[in-house]
């Protein structure tokens, strides 16, 4: 059968989306009576306003972003075979990056699948579907994934800000096989243990995965480190591992911390990782009272500007977390400031930043700008694939 057609306003300019742009806000499309009517995550041929075919869309009518292109081949179609294509053509990028299979396996637009997220812990696969194509056709997602992958366990994680931009519930479903305690997890020399079940995300942060270890080569002569907003110890097990003294792993969170304590043991580093349960921004200023130095300190909290309306707050956010931490660092010692706000470009972040350790009267020099890493790549159309940005500074006396 034929599918519906949608169609760009006039004046909307096709050239981005022929280009690669994966999006088409609610503005850009005639929103006629029958598009209104479409079910969300149903297929459709976009078309420009002349009416030439653009490509394979799925429409969600109720969403911001009201369409997102799956294949700019117009007459393709979403099938078994088609996805198998899409995951098979990412699989074989990991297998090229990393020689176990404990990476992020698809990472949304940036993979030709929009709006879904894929983490690999082993044989366990957790799948964030948060686009309404994806939640419509999970079955057949998650059938590709096993024929692709081999995975044994399956885990449906439909929580979080974006599913709720796209009008869908909120759930936790163990699709295949079955979960019963958290998973280990082995990078850069140390075990993490991934809650994929009740953590956040997906249960564990792949992407800081290159910041760990350039993190860690900072401390490899020995020496304290602090991990503030630490999650499961993502920085602290990686100093650890790469020859750090001591490390205090800072969160709000006691079952993360725990996780962190876990994965301590397991590295072979339990008796050098302390942790404090308590809000980041006090946890520093009492560390700061108790004269507390460390010769590196990390600082990687959550999305404090998750969208373009919260921007200026974030950026007052991401200032008092540079104004905190930079006390704590010893003289000659290293700070590292994190952002995962895609509203907050590199530039807005460093210049927070720079006025926060100004105002702890603290100068220094930035090292390296780090990234997410290559299981992450970007879609270079679309700016929020790249949204992990990370500071290495090394503060002076």
């Amino acid at each position: 059968m034929s599918k519906p057609i949608v169609r760009l306003r006039p004046k909307v300019d096709p050239r981005p989306i022929r280009h690669g742009f994966p999006w088409v806000y609610a503005d850009q499309l005639v929103t006629d009576r029958r598009t209104r009517a479409l079910d969300p995550g149903a297929l459709a041929v976009l078309e420009d306003a002349e009416r030439r075919p653009l490509a394979l869309v799925t429409v969600n009518p109720n969403s911001k972003i009201i369409a997102r292109v799956l294949d700019h081949d117009p007459g393709a179609d979403l099938t078994p075979a088609w996805l198998e294509t899409r995951l098979t053509h990412a699989l074989a990028l990991r297998g090229r990056l990393f020689d176990a299979p404990f990476y992020r396996l698809v990472h949304a637009e940036a993979d030709g699948l929009p709006g879904v997220v894929i983490d690999r812990f082993g044989d366990l696969a957790v799948i964030q579907p948060n686009a309404a194509w994806a939640a419509a056709h999970l079955d057949m997602l998650v059938d590709a994934l096993v024929a692709v992958t081999g995975v044994a366990r399956v885990v449906c994680n439909g929580t979080g800000r974006a599913r709720a931009l796209e009008g869908l519930p909120e759930e936790m479903t163990v699709l295949r096989g079955s979960v019963d305690a958290p998973v280990e997890v082995p990078m850069n020399r140390a075990t993490y243990l991934a809650d994929v079940m009740g953590g956040q995300k997906t249960g564990l942060f792949y992407d800081q995965r290159p910041n760990h270890a350039f993190a860690a080569g900072l401390v490899r002569g020995g020496g304290q480190m602090l991990d503030v907003f630490s999650h499961v110890g993502g920085f602290a097990l990686a100093a650890l591992a790469g020859g750090a003294d001591r490390a205090l792993a800072v969160d709000s969170s006691a079952p993360a911390l725990a996780l962190a304590a876990q994965g301590a043991a397991l590295s072979g580093h339990g008796t050098r990782l302390d942790t404090r349960k308590g809000d980041a921004f006090a946890t520093m200023e009492a560390l700061a009272t108790e004269g507390a130095r460390f010769e590196l300190v990390v600082c990687d909290p959550p999305a404090f500007a998750p969208h373009r309306g919260a921007l200026d707050a974030g950026l007052r956010a991401y200032e008092r977390v540079a104004r905190l931490a930079a006390p704590l660092v010893a003289p000659g010692g290293f700070l590292v400031l994190c952002s995962c706000s895609h509203a907050a470009d590199l530039a807005a972040f460093r210049s927070a930043c720079t006025r926060g350790i100004g105002r702890a009267r603290r100068m220094g020099q930035i090292l390296h700008t780090g990234f997410a890493g290559p299981d992450h790549p970007q879609l270079p159309q679309l700016a929020e694939s790249g949204y992990l940005k990370a500071l290495f500074w090394r503060l002076d006396g």
